[in-house]
């Protein structure tokens, strides 16, 4: 167990035990106020000592240090990038995914009520993480994540993917305009909006949007972790608790998967 870290800082999937990764919620870490604990985003307004560590305990936790673990700038859009070489914490290029076959580095995206999305080759050779809010899962975000796996010799229907914390359905009222433009991208999204209390809202299912553009892109093993980010507030940051009590700053949780086999936390 790498130091600082507990059993509640890491949520782990069956569906990924044959490959190193963990969903880390925001407990185990060294920030204080609302960035309370484990905040890893290096974009927010928390003291970068702090951001420091819990990377670097993040990273311990696959045997790695704080400057392997990677990210880019998420943009919610569907570009992905291909880690070949490694960059300096916080100079990730604009993307919103990643894949590597490098065992020597860990690949995190960060959320606070977007899907993180994991992936792996069922050999545990090739990874991938990648960020989902509605608008790159839309965009075509996770299908991009699979090509450029593809592009590393394996295929569509040897990769594992999970979609870990991210916001239910229940918690995630969205207004008409939102469905509008999800479905003029996309008519299969109709589905995963059911009709919400307010009228003219809707509820949407992210989770299950993402798992259902997974198994159109060719995907045959997918899943959820099924972990609420907006009600369970001692584990998870959340955007939109955050708006509903009136805004101010805010951490990110990060989830991470490196290459090679190992189940990891225990």
């Amino acid at each position: 167990m790498n130091a600082g870290l507990v059993p509640d800082s890491v949520v782990q999937s069956p569906y990924l035990s044959f490959v190193r990764h963990g969903f880390f919620t925001r407990v185990g870490g060294v920030s204080e106020g609302p960035y309370a604990s484990l905040n890893c985003s290096t974009k927010s307004g928390d003291d970068p000592a702090a951001i420091a560590e819990n990377r670097s305990r993040v990273a311990g936790f696959f045997g790695l240090s704080g400057e392997s673990l990677l990210g880019v700038t998420q943009v919610h859009g569907d570009g992905v990038i291909t880690v070949r070489e490694p960059w300096k914490p916080g100079e990730g290029a604009a993307a919103d995914a990643m894949v590597t076959d490098r065992e020597d580095v860990a690949l995190g995206v960060i959320t606070a009520d977007c899907g993180p999305v994991l992936f792996a080759s069922k050999d545990g050779r090739v990874v991938g993480a990648a960020h989902a809010g509605w608008r790159g899962a839309v965009s075509g975000v996770l299908e991009a994540t699979v090509a450029a796996m593809i592009a590393l010799a394996v295929k569509a229907d040897e990769i594992v993917a999970v979609v870990g914390p991210c916001i239910a359905q229940k918690s995630y009222e969205v207004g008409g305009d939102m469905r509008d433009e999800a479905l003029s991208a996309d008519a299969q999204a109709e589905p995963f909006f059911a009709v919400g209390a307010r009228e003219g809202h809707f509820q949407f299912d992210l989770a299950g949007y993402c798992q259902d553009r997974l198994r159109r892109g060719g995907l045959v093993a997918g899943a959820a972790v099924g972990r609420d980010t907006l009600t369970d507030e001692r584990r998870f940051f959340s955007h939109r608790r955050r708006t509903l009590a009136g805004g101010g700053p805010i951490g990110h949780q990060i989830s991470v998967i490196a290459a090679g086999t190992g189940a990891g936390f225990r």
